[in-house]
């Protein structure tokens, strides 16, 4: 399974004033979800113009510390632009997948904003009817079928597509996904070196510098 998951914010500075995530399995669209989101701060006039969210519509709403725990419970999220919904929500316990990332990777020199890809790809989408683009539950049936479409066209895995979508290391010796997150390569090779060589012979498309310090500690623990 791979929750699509979508927020609406108070502005580009955060604020959540919805969220909403659909569920991809076996290349289906299916339990969607949304929840508006009593924000930390107020709505600006130039977010309020895009979502047509008001004061008004969230007043009595939870806060996203209090909604954001029914959308746990898939191994892998997905976004549009995840760098922007993972740092507006609560820590999400799984890993993070961005279709503009890999959309830039599949094909190059055109525009990736989501409707844009929508039209120029002519994905089939069936948005709820009383919904529109910039809400969150539309852009999820959007990033949904544009996620269908990167895997039917380039034939990834989902492991493939979360190495895609890491960002390169600060430095040769910092490990960017996975369960060792974050922890330096010296130290995962001292505890569980055979985790770095189950990385290096399974995950395909690892980025350069980080298969080249790989190599060297799996070669110095032989």
């Amino acid at each position: 399974m791979l929750r699509v998951i979508d927020t609406e914010t108070c502005g580009l500075q955060g604020g959540v004033v919805e969220v909403a995530s659909v569920d991809v399995i076996d290349g289906q669209i299916v339990n969607p979800m949304s929840d508006l989101i009593c924000p930390d701060r107020p709505i600006s006039r130039q977010a309020m113009a895009v979502h047509r969210i008001t004061e008004a519509m969230v007043a009595d709403k939870p806060p996203i510390e209090e909604a954001i725990g029914r959308y746990h419970g898939s191994p892998h999220y997905v976004a549009h632009n995840a760098s922007f919904d993972r740092r507006m929500l609560p820590a999400m316990p799984g890993e993070w997948i961005c279709t503009m990332t890999l959309a830039r990777q599949l094909w190059p020199g055109i525009k990736y904003g989501n409707q844009a890809l929508r039209h120029s790809l002519k994905l089939e989408v069936s948005p709820p009817q009383d919904l529109h683009a910039h809400r969150a539950l539309y852009d999820c049936y959007v990033t949904a079928a544009l996620l269908i479409r990167i895997m039917e066209t380039s034939g990834w895995s989902v492991s493939d597509m979360v190495s895609r979508c890491q960002p390169a290391p600060v430095s040769g010796d910092v490990f960017p996904f996975g369960k060792y997150r974050g922890q330096s390569i010296g130290s995962i090779a001292r505890k569980d070196p055979g985790y770095l060589r189950w990385v290096l012979e399974n995950v395909r498309d690892l980025r350069p510098p980080l298969r080249q310090a790989l190599r060297k500690y799996v070669k110095d623990d032989q």
